[in-house]
């Protein structure tokens, strides 16, 4: 072989190697793919993503060098969950990751296959999203937040730092279950605490705003938000609204009291 052609060899396999050696690590990396039902700036919802990244880099999985992470922010509309649930899936991830009720079902619905990782479901089993909490079955398992006689001290508590509140309204979504079941169980509790409780059903920004101002013309009044999508990607305008009408309320979630959800009785 002459020393030319020689030369030549090893110049072109040095330079395929890092090229090979990218296609291969291309190849080799995990994808998780995550679903959230809320929006991005919702009070807590970078702080629970970034939590996640740092753990799974402790655990010496990270973005962009052995996994690849793909997430999506539905903002509380369920068209967009379905829309994301069905594009996420299409990438084919190794595992999927869904916060709250409303994305862990879309999924469910989309693939009987790939494990699904839940997080934020209020009851996972009366959703019928695992067999039981020890053996979860199918492809999903995950934590749930809490179990629903919670929701009767969430009024006790509104009592407690208001005591001259006598109605309370009960922000809920109308066809998201879990708010219901935790609608129910305030309602039930409501007469030993003596407040009376009502709905207020959620569907969008100006509705919210306008059924707070009316609710808020009564006086000794109070608010719970339970959980629903729309509320939690509304969360700031509810919040805002509280705090104009001085109505004393509880949320679902420490980060909305934490981004200023007022907890104080009107003056």
């Amino acid at each position: 072989m002459r020393r030319r052609d020689f030369i030549k060899g090893i110049v072109g396999a040095a330079t395929a190697w890092p090229l090979a050696a990218h296609a291969q690590q291309r190849q080799s990396l995990r994808r998780v793919a995550i679903l959230e039902a809320i929006t991005k700036d919702m009070p807590g919802a970078q702080a629970r993503y970034t939590a996640f990244l740092e753990a799974f880099d402790q655990l010496g999985w990270t973005d962009g060098r052995n996994v690849e992470i793909v997430a999506r922010w539905a903002a509380g509309d369920d068209a967009a969950i379905r829309k994301y649930a069905a594009e996420l899936i299409a990438l084919a991830p190794d595992v999927l990751v869904a916060g709250g009720g409303a994305a862990t079902e879309a999924l469910l619905k989309a693939t009987p296959t790939i494990p699904i990782v839940f997080v934020i479901v209020p009851d996972p089993v009366g959703s019928g999203f695992v067999e039981s909490l020890s053996q979860p079955g199918a492809n999903a398992t995950g934590f749930m937040m809490f179990e629903y006689n919670l929701c009767g001290k969430w009024l006790e508590l509104l009592k407690e730092i208001a005591p001259s509140v006598t109605h309370a309204a009960v922000l809920r979504e109308p066809t998201f279950a879990y708010g219901i079941g935790q609608f129910a169980v305030i309602q039930a509790v409501a007469p030993s605490v003596g407040i009376d409780v009502s709905p207020i059903d959620l569907r969008g920004p100006a509705q919210i705003e306008r059924a707070l101002a009316n609710f808020a013309q009564r006086p000794n009044g109070g608010i719970i938000q339970v959980a629903s999508p729309i509320g939690a990607s509304n969360v700031n305008l509810i919040i805002a609204a509280a705090a104009r009408y001085k109505l004393p309320a509880v949320f679902i979630q420490r980060p909305f009291v934490a981004a200023g959800g007022p907890v104080r009785p009107r003056a």
